[in-house]
């Protein structure tokens, strides 16, 4: 997608528990009726809707929680209504986005306008100047992490794709925590996420290593 076709107001879906990430693809359930509703009205537009966290999963004003301000724009690439009407979907993160102003409508869903300009380069192709081999200490830690929390990770077939995409990938997999993983997606370029990422591991360090002993 050109920068110059981006939406300048969008729908939101502020799901707890959930974030993602430029160039990665998820599934998702779509069954509650208000986002059913954005989703039918999404395929007849451009495919498109932003994914947000709440500020707090535990926020009382559930229909319209808090929400931190960046995002993560997403296109609907796969579509399948089941037997009982919910939808099934497949959805590919694009570019992260900053909310400006939450926009009134008659809609169930909530819809913002929002501005892209410090995330442009999630756009483009060129990749950032970082190579596996600065990577596989980063990698071998989270491998560790992956592996005590019980997590499966296809790491071979990560290997074959590019770097940003692995990065990201391994991002939202993640067992980081909601807020841990918000700072990675606010992270503006490819080389201070991965940064963060070794910030974060060496917080879980003690726990991964040091323990391993102890019978």
């Amino acid at each position: 997608m050109e920068k110059n076709n981006l939406p300048k107001i969008i729908s939101v879906f502020p799901l707890s528990n959930f974030i993602l990430f430029p160039k990665t693809s998820v599934p998702l359930n779509i069954f509650e009726p208000r986002y059913v509703e954005m989703i039918n009205d999404s395929m007849k537009l451009d495919k498109l809707i932003g994914m947000i966290q709440p500020l707090s999963s535990n926020d009382n004003e559930e229909l319209d929680p808090k929400l931190h301000k960046i995002g993560c724009l997403g296109k609907i690439t796969s579509f399948k209504e089941t037997d009982n009407g919910n939808f099934l979907i497949e959805l590919k993160g694009l570019v992260r986005f900053e909310t400006i102003d939450e926009v009134m409508s008659d809609k169930k869903y909530r819809q913002y306008k929002v501005k892209f300009e410090n995330f442009e380069n999630d756009l483009k192709d060129e990749k950032e100047e970082l190579k596996f081999t600065d990577l596989e200490l980063i990698f071998k830690d989270l491998k560790l992490l992956f592996e005590k929390k019980g997590f499966i990770i296809n790491w071979k077939a990560l290997e074959k794709q590019s770097l940003d995409e692995t990065i990201n990938a391994l991002a939202m997999a993640s067992p980081f925590s909601l807020e841990e993983k918000q700072v990675l997606l606010e992270a503006k370029t490819l080389d201070l996420r991965k940064n963060k990422i070794a910030e974060i591991l060496s917080t879980y360090s003690h726990d991964i290593f040091e323990n391993t002993t102890l019978q």
